[in-house]
C-alpha cells in the first residue's frame, strides 16, 4: 500500500525490478500498490537500462501537490515471459485470502495486473500483444455507444449513426416493460440497418426466466446475433435452459468473477458465447486463463468494455469473436483507439499504447 513519506526498495527476481519511491513510501508488500502507469521517459530495450514510470491517481500530499509516484526501474528482461512473471496474482490473492478476492479487491488487483503487464511490455519496447506471443492486427468490433431504452424512431436513427467508422455490428439494449415494446425497438433497428450488419441485444439481467423464454422465442425470428444476459448473471441453470431452448445464441460473461466462475458456467452449459470483462476476470492474467477455457470448448469469446487493452488480448485469444467498442476514454487519450472499416487497429506502440492527453486530463480533473 502506498503510505506516507519514507522510501524503501522493492526487489523481484526475473525481471529484476529495483523501485525507489520519491516522496511516497512503499510498505513491505511483494509489490507496490500502483494501479496505473503513465508514459515512460525511455523505453529500455536492453538489460540494465532504466525506465521512469509515473503512477497516477494518488492523493495530494502535504505540500498540496498531487502525490504521483515516481519510480526508477532497473529492468533485466528474460527473452520470454516465464511462469514466474505470472505468479504476482497468486501472491496478492494469498494476502487477501481472509476477505476474498471479490468486489473492489478483485477490481484493484485486476487493475494492478494490467498495469504490471503494460509496464513489462513498455520495458521490452513491444506492444502488449507481441509480448503475449501475437502481433498487432485488426480486431472486428461492434459499436456499443448508445442504443439504450428508447422509442423505436430514436432507436432507428441512432442505429444508423453508429455505423460511422465502417461498423458492421451494433448492440441494442432491451428490457422494456412489455414484449411488444422490445419487439418494436428490435424491428425499428433491424429495418433501418443493412442486412449485412449484425444486431446484438442486451437485456442487462432485466428478465425472469419465464419472461426470457417468452421474449427470446419471439426474438428468435428477428435476425439477432446474440441475446446477452437476459436473466440474473449467476443463474447458470436458468441460462442453460435458455441456451437449450432458444435458437438465438445466448451471450454471458461480463460478470464472471475470475476464471473459476467462468469454468462453473461452462460446466453448466450456461451459454453459447462468452464475453469476459477485464476488470472482473482478473486482468491480463485472468483473461489468458479465460481464453484457454473458451478454447477448450471452442466457444467464441468477445470482450466487455476496456477496448484499448482488450484488443491486444483478443488478438491472442484462439476463439476471438468481437471487441466491444466504446469511446469513453477517447476524450483524455493522446491517441484514441482507431477504428477502420469496422475493426479496431491495435497500435504498434510499447505496452497497451495508451498515453494521456495531459491538457484534457487537467480539464476534467476534480479537486
Amino acid at each position: 500500500m502506498i503510505g506516507a513519506h519514507d522510501a524503501r526498495t522493492f526487489r523481484k527476481p526475473q525481471p529484476q525490478l529495483e523501485i525507489d519511491s520519491r516522496g511516497t513510501g512503499v510498505t513491505d508488500l511483494d509489490a507496490p500498490d500502483i494501479l496505473d502507469f503513465d508514459g515512460a521517459q525511455s523505453h529500455p530495450r536492453h538489460q540494465g537500462q532504466k525506465l521512469r514510470v509515473r503512477g497516477k491517481g494518488l492523493p495530494k500530499g502535504n505540500n498540496g501537490e498531487r502525490g504521483d509516484l515516481y519510480v526508477v526501474i532497473n529492468v533485466q528482461l528474460p527473452k520470454q515471459v516465464t511462469p514466474e512473471e505470472r505468479e504476482l496474482w497468486e501472491k496478492l490473492a494469498r494476502r487477501f485470502k481472509l476477505i476474498g478476492v471479490q468486489g473492489i479487491v478483485r477490481m484493484a488487483m485486476s487493475g494492478f495486473d494490467v498495469a504490471c503487464w503494460d509496464a513489462l511490455a513498455v520495458a521490452a519496447g513491444k506492444p502488449l500483444v507481441t509480448l503475449l506471443g501475437g502481433a498487432p492486427r485488426r480486431i472486428r468490433a461492434y459499436n456499443s455507444n448508445g442504443l439504450g431504452l428508447m422509442a423505436p424512431g430514436a432507436v432507428a436513427d441512432e442505429a444508423e449513426r453508429l455505423l460511422e467508422g465502417g461498423f458492421r455490428a451494433v448492440k441494442l439494449r432491451l428490457g422494456h416493460p412489455t414484449l411488444a415494446a422490445d419487439l418494436a425497438a428490435v424491428r425499428a433497428a433491424r429495418k433501418r440497418l443493412p442486412d449485412s450488419v449484425e444486431l446484438m441485444v442486451d437485456f442487462n439481467q432485466a428478465l425472469s426466466l419465464a419472461e426470457a423464454l417468452e421474449r427470446g422465442r419471439a426474438i428468435d425470428s428477428e435476425g439477432i446475433a446474440w441475446i446477452e444476459e437476459p436473466i440474473r448473471h449467476d443463474d447458470f441453470r436458468g441460462c442453460a435452459e435458455l441456451a437449450r431452448e432458444l435458437r438465438t445464441p445466448v451471450q454471458i460473461g461480463e460478470n464472471f468473477s475470475l476464471p473459476e466462475q467462468m469454468a462453473e458456467a461452462l460446466a453448466a452449459k450456461a451459454c453459447d458465447l462468452v464475453m469476459p470483462d477485464l476488470e472482473r476476470i482478473g486482468g491480463v492474467t485472468g483473461w489468458q486463463r479465460a481464453a484457454s477455457l473458451a478454447a477448450e470448448r471452442k466457444l467464441p469469446m468477445s470482450s466487455h468494455l476496456f477496448p484499448e487493452t482488450s484488443a491486444h488480448l483478443l488478438a491472442v485469444t484462439p476463439t476471438c469473436h468481437y471487441l466491444e467498442y466504446v469511446d469513453w476514454a477517447a476524450a483524455i487519450l493522446a491517441e484514441p483507439l482507431r477504428i477502420e472499416d469496422g475493426a479496431a487497429v491495435i497500435p504498434d506502440r510499447p505496452g497497451t499504447g495508451v498515453a494521456w492527453d495531459e491538457e484534457a486530463v487537467k480539464r476534467y480533473e476534480m479537486a
